[in-house]
Parts: C-alpha cells; sequence; structure tokens
C-alpha cells in the first residue's frame, strides 16, 4: 500500500469550521484519554481481541441510523478510497486497538502512553517529506516539549511492570497510529467524517468477527460494570471521539493535529486522580503541564508575529 504524497486538506474550510477544529480534536482527545482508565478496569474481565470487538459493534451500532439517510450513495468513498478506508480500518480501528489493550497487560499506563505517541513524530515527518506540510518552528519544539511532558508522566509511574513484549506492542501501536492517521487524512478528502468513522468501525468489526464466541462467553461471565464499560468504549471514546477526530483532521494539517493527542495521558492522569482516586506524582503534574506548554506552543503562527520596529 502506497500513502498520500499530496496535500489532503479539506476544500474551502469555512471560519467556523476553523474555531470548531480545536474544541472537536479536544473533545476526542478527552474521549480516548478516558478509554485508558476505562480500559484498566474493563480489561480485568476481556480479552485485548474481545474487548476490541465489543467496542466496535457498539460503536457501529451507534452510527448505522445516522449514515443510513438519502444520499449515502454520494458519500460512499470511490475508487482507491476504498483502499485506504480499508487499510485504517484494519490497521488503525482493530490491530492498533487491540495492540493497545494487549500493552497495558504488560505496562503501566504512562508507559503506554509514552510509547504510543511516537506517532506524532512519524506523522510530523511523513506529512513534512510527502504531503507538502510546512514543517514550521513552533511544531518541532511544540513536539519536543510535549513528548518530554509524556516522557515524565512515565517516569513517574516506575515500579510498575514492565517487558519486552509490552514495549514491543505500544510501539507497534504507535506505528498503525500514525499510517491510521494519514490514510484517514487521504480518504477525508471526499468522504465526510461520520461515513469515514462508521466505515472504519464496520471494516475492523469484520475483521475481529472471529473473536466473537469468545466474546459472548466473556460477556456472559462479566459483571454488569464490565459490560457497560464495553459499551462506553464503543459509543463515546470510537463512535462520537474518532467522528470528532476526523472533522478535525479535514481542518487542520495531520502533523499540527497529531500534536493534540499529547494531552492525552495528561487527561488520562487527570481522570484516574478524580474517577479512580489515583493520585498523580509530582512527576506526573509536570509532565501534564510541559504536554499543555507543547500544544500551545506547537500552534504558535509566527508569521503573524509583528517583530518590526517603530
Amino acid at each position: 500500500m502506497t500513502l498520500p504524497t499530496a496535500t489532503t486538506a479539506a476544500a474551502d474550510p469555512t471560519p467556523t469550521d476553523g474555531r470548531l477544529a480545536p474544541v472537536a480534536a479536544l473533545g476526542a482527545v478527552v474521549l480516548w484519554a478516558s478509554a485508558f482508565v476505562v480500559i484498566r478496569t474493563t480489561g480485568q474481565h476481556f480479552s485485548p481481541a474481545t474487548m476490541t470487538l465489543g467496542r466496535l459493534v457498539a460503536a457501529t451500532l451507534v452510527i448505522t441510523p445516522f449514515v443510513l439517510r438519502p444520499g449515502i450513495g454520494r458519500r460512499l468513498p470511490r475508487g482507491r478510497d476504498w483502499w485506504l478506508v480499508a487499510a485504517y480500518g484494519v490497521l488503525w480501528f482493530a490491530t492498533y486497538t487491540t495492540s493497545v489493550n494487549a500493552a497495558e497487560l504488560h505496562l503501566d499506563a504512562g508507559t503506554t502512553a509514552l510509547l504510543v505517541n511516537l506517532a506524532p513524530v512519524i506523522i510530523t515527518g511523513y506529512a513534512t517529506l510527502r504531503m507538502g506540510e510546512r514543517l514550521s518552528l513552533p511544531l518541532v519544539l511544540g513536539l519536543v516539549v510535549a513528548f518530554t511532558g509524556t516522557a515524565l508522566i512515565a517516569a513517574g509511574q516506575q515500579g510498575q511492570p514492565r517487558s519486552l513484549l509490552g514495549v514491543g506492542l505500544a510501539v507497534l501501536a504507535a506505528v498503525l497510529y500514525a499510517i491510521g492517521t494519514l490514510t484517514q487524512k487521504a480518504a477525508l478528502r471526499r468522504t465526510d467524517p461520520l461515513t469515514v468513522t462508521w466505515l472504519g468501525c464496520l471494516i475492523g468489526t469484520v475483521v475481529c468477527l472471529p473473536f466473537a464466541p469468545m466474546l459472548i462467553t466473556e460477556l456472559a461471565a462479566a459483571p454488569a460494570s464490565a459490560v457497560l464499560g464495553i459499551g462506553y468504549l464503543g459509543v463515546f471514546p470510537t463512535a462520537l471521539g474518532f467522528t470528532l477526530w476526523a472533522y478535525a483532521l479535514t481542518r487542520t494539517p495531520a502533523s499540527r493535529l497529531s500534536v493534540s493527542s499529547y494531552l492525552v495521558p495528561a487527561v488520562a492522569v487527570l481522570l484516574s486522580w478524580l474517577l479512580l482516586g489515583e493520585l498523580p506524582t509530582l512527576l506526573g503534574l509536570v509532565g501534564g503541564a510541559l504536554c499543555l506548554a507543547g500544544l500551545g506552543l506547537s500552534r504558535l503562527d509566527l508569521s503573524r508575529l509583528d517583530l518590526r520596529r517603530n
């Protein structure tokens, strides 16, 4: 499969689109961060692949009524775009999600988030070299600062179990995340965000269907809270979260938007504190502040600064 080489920004975005894109990205980040918290509790009752299948089935059921409306034929991908949709459906929705679920069986959440957040570096490099996106000084500095913050969050969880297998799974997830974002960016040129998310969920569900018997067995044995956790993962971080991300991706360069994902570990630490009573470490707090600073720095537009002397 060959990734896109042309710039794939949405056509003719309106001023309102430009203002809503950061809000959509922030919403996706908060929902994805909450997924880390839910996975930590729900994952005790479901295996990685069955958790992915249950999550995707729930997401597909929620999105389908909104997609199957008049004019769907005009919104479906055409030609080569089907290969892009199939690629991120398999690699991002199915394989990436399963890899993260499996990695958290061997690593603490902070280390997993650190390794997965290699993805924005990969995305930035590819988008700059092959997609014609501009590599600015604020973007580079923002990446460095935000990644340092993620590293501090991971360092603050020392003493938690680590394994070479877990590291490998998390790095695999980072690569799949990067490929998923880039292929989705290309597919969004001619397909709306909701349809793109729906097709990704649908394709991911089909890929994971061999695990359906195992999912049925685990659902029967799991407590109601774990079953509700699967439903939450499907409806909010997947159906809503990925739709919001796709919306933002149509209106923001992939390299710039990818930096937003560095907020995920920071928000996850905050949610773990509020919902699970897990007090963040000092390094975790400093790391979270650096993640915020890095995101803000990456969004600076030096061209708008008037450096001329009066």
